[in-house]
This record gives structure tokens, sequence and C-alpha cells, in this order.
């Protein structure tokens, strides 16, 4: 009677573990639940099972092995930490491990271990502010890899009477079912458990309502899955792909689109045998540092693979780079972590290839937005680094590593940095910080339309600041989009952000522009083409520069050819009326006409503004008062433009009408007297004069004061 209710209540188990759920489920780009892994870098995927080196056939010998052999989770999470990675991915029930299980499992069918590996190392990391993911493999068929003819790491007689039918786990349909089961027995013993990564798909799981079940009994679970872009998951990894120029710049050949999350996973040894033989195989800085980077800089994150051995250490390669990672990284940190990748949906400057063979990428604070990173990791072959501005009107550039204040000028839509001659040799990192975005006519003062579009993704969708949605032109082979401007406008450039799924990588894929025409008309009938042209097969935002002194109402841009295929898709476009720093300022007010207090007029350092400039006295207290003049009351933003030959801050306290407005704004060194750098504040004034007071703070005084500008 006892053995007869005890093979009831399996059966009862096995029911409930493979019950679906009847709504399917939905996918959502955007979920509360994916919050942890947007704000993620990177991951440290880790290989680890009976077959890990040396290998074992039996599975409690490996786990003695693993025991023995003084196997720490916390050495893991302390590596995850050096990598400055914030999650894990644990593959040990893997298709080429012996899918092996580092969990205590109720469920026969393959190895399965006494001790709880999976849990330790969810608290381990846990403990530290680090989330796990659990690997599940969808795959049976390297059932007998490494083991004699009629062997196989998969017990099919077990889980048999475990289930009370007959099921053969060498199919994908009887590995799905067994797989099912430990996806459940996972989910119920681990509530603090991030997620699954998932091998490809499985159609059992399909049929029988997996990620329904998923989503219903732990709706906190993210899932990844590997290769395939399923879309009830919340992440798509793919595989590190190679063949790209340069080689480190996966995200080129991403055929998926943000806002999605989107991962990389890539081997530390780039050749050779790595994952479970036991090899020391080298670890490509160059490539392995440009990876991490670019990826960042592209809001895709990196996963990492290492070598797992069987007590948990990683070969002395792989070690000594996650030691010097730890610290190469820490100096930047604040250009990669806690910002988004630049040029695509977030803002900021041009990613990609620059001038004389140099190419990078660019981030943005999350932050301020308008506190921007260039990620310089093949450097140019001179002195010089050239960078579309994308609106933003610089006041600040400094080498991020060192605090050094960097030369640099700005026209035309670009920004010029010269003079530079210490590249390092993985990624130099430029901290760039500006004043906003300048010259850019806003989305809302011109209406979109497009001589071909698809179904609900109209040419609005084009310029709607939202990056959910885009335009499809369609497979047309000549296509346009056009700008109504409501009256005739000055505009100098238009500004493209393609989808960013039109991989550049194989060219053949691309759905880029390649040819275009750009044409202004003043009544929407006839039409003028004022530019021809073609563009780079490049990710980021793209520009179109237009002749100067254009001026219309409408504007035209016409696709005439793609680089490969013809499904052109736009995520937003605008246009910019002027150049950061183009147009004339309200007001310039020379700090040499001022009313100068404990200071002196000077001229012996060139490269000023009018006849000279304010040379403070070495004491807190010394000052430069103006009396500007504004034309509507209000917020103003208010530049002013200075030298600092020392390596000291010289802060000015800046008050308006007697009441401060600023409290010790810094004026850091410029790197010598003769180079002159802006500060742009935001001021509240008067309609009509007001006094502006800069007022020196500390004993060194203030620095050169050039002038102030609104």
């Amino acid at each position: 009677m006892r053995k007869t209710l005890r093979r009831l209540g399996v059966l009862m188990t096995a029911a409930l573990l493979v019950v679906g759920v009847s709504t399917p489920a939905q996918a959502e780009v955007l979920h509360p639940r994916q919050d942890w892994l947007r704000a993620s870098t990177a991951g440290l995927f880790l290989h680890w099972g009976m077959r890990t080196s040396p290998g074992y056939t039996s599975c409690s010998a490996w786990e003695a092995a693993v025991t023995n052999g003084g196997w720490s989770a916390k050495y893991w999470v302390d590596e995850a930490k050096k990598l400055h990675a914030q999650y894990l991915v644990l593959a040990s029930f893997h298709s080429r491990l012996g899918y092996a299980r580092a969990w205590p499992s109720s469920i026969p069918g393959s190895c399965s271990t006494k001790r709880d590996f999976l849990g330790e190392l969810i608290e381990a990391a846990s403990a530290e502010g680090l989330y796990v993911i659990n690997y599940m493999t969808d795959d049976p068929q390297w059932y007998n890899e490494g083991l004699g003819s009629g062997q196989s790491w998969l017990n099919s007689g077990a889980y048999s009477s475990y289930k009370g039918k007959s099921v053969n786990l060498h199919t994908r349909d009887g590995f799905g079912e067994f797989s099912y089961d430990n996806f459940v027995e996972v989910m119920q013993r681990y509530p603090k458990l991030a997620g699954f990564w998932i091998d490809n798909d499985n159609a059992y799981w399909e049929r029988n309502g997996l990620y329904e079940r998923v989503r219903r009994d732990r709706p906190h679970y993210v899932l990844s899955n590997n290769n395939e872009d399923t879309p009830i998951m919340d992440t798509i990894s793919n595989e590190q792909k190679t063949g790209m120029t340069p080689n480190y710049d996966y995200p080129q050949a991403v055929y998926t689109a943000a806002p999605r999350l989107i991962e990389a996973c890539f081997k530390l040894p780039s050749s050779g045998a790595w994952w479970y033989s036991g090899s020391n195989s080298a670890v490509d800085y160059k490539l392995t540092l440009g990876r991490l980077i670019t990826n960042a800089g592209s809001d895709v994150k990196a996963l990492m693979a290492e070598t797992a051995m069987v007590n948990g250490k990683f070969p002395s390669n792989q070690a000594a780079f996650n030691n010097f990672t730890s610290s190469y990284l820490r100096d930047i940190w604040e250009s990669i972590g806690g910002t988004y990748g630049g040029g695509y949906l977030h803002g900021g400057l041009k990613p990609g290839f620059w001038n004389d063979g140099a190419h990078g990428v660019t981030t943005v604070s999350k932050a301020n937005p308008n506190q921007h990173y260039l990620h310089v990791i093949t450097k140019p072959s001179g002195t010089t680094l050239r960078v579309r501005d994308n609106g933003y009107k610089v006041s600040r550039v400094t080498n991020l590593r060192t605090g050094a204040a960097v030369n640099w000028s700005q026209s035309g839509g670009t920004i010029t940095l010269s003079g530079i001659s210490n590249w390092d040799q993985y990624d130099t990192v430029f901290k760039v910080e500006t004043a906003g975005r300048e010259g850019i006519i806003p989305q809302a003062g011109y209406t979109m339309s497009a001589s071909a579009s698809g179904s609900g993704h109209p040419a609005a969708h084009a310029a709607d600041g939202n990056y959910q949605t885009y335009w499809d032109a369609t497979g047309a082979g000549t296509v346009s989009l056009r700008f109504d401007l409501g009256s005739a406008k000055k505009v100098s450039y238009v500004a493209l952000n393609q989808r960013e799924d039109s991989t550049t990588h194989p060219a053949a894929n691309s759905a880029r522009i390649k040819n275009y025409n750009v044409y202004t008309s003043n009544d929407g009938s006839n039409w003028t083409n004022v530019k021809s042209g073609s563009l780079a097969n490049h990710r980021g935002v793209q520009f179109i520069d237009l002749p100067a002194g254009t001026t219309a109402r409408h504007i035209r841009v016409e696709k005439t050819s793609t680089q490969g295929k013809a499904q052109l898709r736009v995520d937003e476009a605008w246009l910019g009326s002027a150049y950061p720093g183009a147009g004339t300022p309200e007001s310039r007010y020379e700090a040499e006409n001022g009313n100068v207090s404990q200071g002196v007029v000077e001229s012996n350092h060139a490269g000023f503004s009018g006849t000279g400039f304010v040379n403070y006295d070495n004491v807190s207290g010394s000052a430069v008062e103006f009396k500007v003049t504004s034309d509507v009351a209000g917020p103003r933003q208010v530049t002013l433009r200075f030298a600092n030959g020392t390596t000291a801050n010289r802060p000015l306290d800046l008050s308006v009408n007697g009441q401060l407005a600023v409290d010790e704004q810094a004026f850091a060194g410029t790197g010598a007297w003769t180079t002159w750098q802006t500060v742009t504040v935001t001021l509240d004034l008067a309609a009509g004069e007001n006094t502006v007071r800069a007022v020196a703070t500390t004993a060194n005084g203030g620095p050169n004061l050039d002038y102030l500008e609104i």
C-alpha cells in the first residue's frame, strides 16, 4: 500500500510539472524585471560540469573532487567583481559537460550533486549585490560524447521509472520533458535566482507552456535565449562573431535592434582549446578589452566565458587577465558603469570610424546627459582626433585617467582634439563636458511624410523621440522621407539613426542607406537638388551636411540605394539649424571692461578675446563684476572663458544681483596660461540690466578670465 501511494505521488508530481498555462506569455521589450540587467555592463559565464578538467564519468567522484579541491562560491564572485561584472551564468547542465546538475535533484536522469553548489553560488553572489542565472540546455545530441559505444550521460530508464512511462532522453521530445521538469524544480527551489540562460529552444517546452509557467511562477526571472531571437525572451544572446574590422567590434553583426536587451557571449581565450580541456590558452587583452568596451558603448551586455577547473579555479592566463582588468577598468569606470552607449538611443557623440584610422565608441552618463566619454580603442596615426559633435556644445575636455586638460576646438559640427601623443594601448578615454545641445530644430516643429511606409510604421515614427517605434521604408528601391517645417528655415544638416539591426557585417545583410539625394522646396511642389552623395555602412548616427545658407520649408531625403538589403528602417531623424557655437552670442562682455577688484588687466598670454583679460590677485575675495542685459526674465545659459596654467582648481562664486547663484564653480587647470577653455552655467536673470559678480573663494585667487557670454 505504501509503495502504491508513493508511486501515485510521483505520478501526480510529474503531472503537475508538465502542466502548461492556457494564456500564451506576452513578449515585452521593456519590463521592470529587466532593470538590473539593463543596468549591468558584463557577466561571467562559467562552464563547469562532470567533464571539466581533468574530467569524470562518476557524478559522485566529480563532486568529491570539487569539494576536496577547495571549491568556493566566493572565489567566483570575487573574480566576477575583478571583471567589473554584475552577474554570473552557471552552465553545468550543459550538453557537452555530461549534463551535470550542480544541485540536489529529486528527478533522476543525469548527474546531480548532493552538495548544493548552485545554491551556494546564489547566496555568495547575493551577499555582494551580484546576480546568478542558471544555464539550461535543450539538446541531447551529445549524450555519449567522451564515452564508449552504447554508453550515455543520460539515464532514460531511471527517468522513465520516475515518470511511470517510457521516455527516451536521447530524443528532443524526451529530453524536452526531462529538462522541463528541471526548470520547474529549480524555480521552486531557488526564489533568489535571477533567471534562466537557455541554449536555443525545444518544441516540447513550447507545446507545454514552459515560458508561460516561468512568467507565472517566477515573474522576476529573466529569460535569455542563445542564438535564437525568441520574442518572449527578455534577452537575445549571441556568441561573439568574428570577421569584423576591427575584430573587437561585435555589434557590427547584431541582428536585433535595441531597446531589445542584447548580450554578446565570448571566450577569453580567443583561440585554442579552453572550456573543459584544462588548457592554459593565451588571452588576447586587446581583443577582449576591445569587445568589453565596444559592447558597453553599444548597450550590449558582455558575457565573458572563462574556464573553470574541477576545483573552480581559472588557468593562470585567465586569472592574470582578471587581476589586470580589476585595476585597469577601475581607473575609467565612470565612463563605462552608469552610462549609455553614445550615438544611438540616448544621444551622444558619434561613435565608430573617426579620422586617420581611429576607431572607438562613445558613452553618455545616465546621471548627466551632457557628460560624454570618448573611448579610443584603435588610435589614429597622428596626434589629432576628430569626432562629430551631434549638436553638443563642448565646454571642457580632459584625459580621464590623468585628469590633464586636452587641447580642443569645435567648428562645423566637429570636435578636434589635438596634441595627443600618449595613447593608451587598449583604451584612451577622454571626458567631454558639454553645455547641452544647440542648433537642433525641435521635432515638434515639423511634420513628417514619406513616399512609402510599412504597415504600422509611418514616417511620423522617425521623428517622435521614441526608439521603440520606427519608419519602415519598405523594400522600395527609391524612397524618400520628407520634413515640412511650416515656414522657411535655415537648415545646416540632416541626422539619421538607422535601425541597428541592419548589420554592417556581413555587408550583404546591411539595409543602411548607401546613395542619397537631398532636395529642398518652399512650396512642396518645385524641388531643388542641393546635395547628393553616399553614407558609410557604419553604425551610429550619420550626418548629411547641406550647403551653407540652405533655407527652405521642405526638406526631402531620398534613398536611391542601400548597402545590401533593400529594407530600410529609420529609428529617428532630425534637422540642425546651426552647428554648436556657430551662432552669434546675444551678448559678450569682456572681463577687461568689467569692474575689477583685486586684479589687473593683462595681455601677455595669447589667445584672448578683445583687448586683454583679467588676472585675479592671489587672494580670496578678488573679483570681476559684469553689468549684463537680458531681453527676457528667467534662466539663461552663461559662458565664462578662462585659462588656468596651474594644476589647482581656482573656484569662483557666481552671484546675480547680490544673490549667490553658483557656489564655488570649478575652474580647473587648462594645462597652460595660453590654453583657453569655457565653463557654462545657468543663471536666473531679470529682464533688463543685471549685476553678475565672479568672486575667488581660495587664496589662489581666480583663473585668468577672458569674457562672459550670454
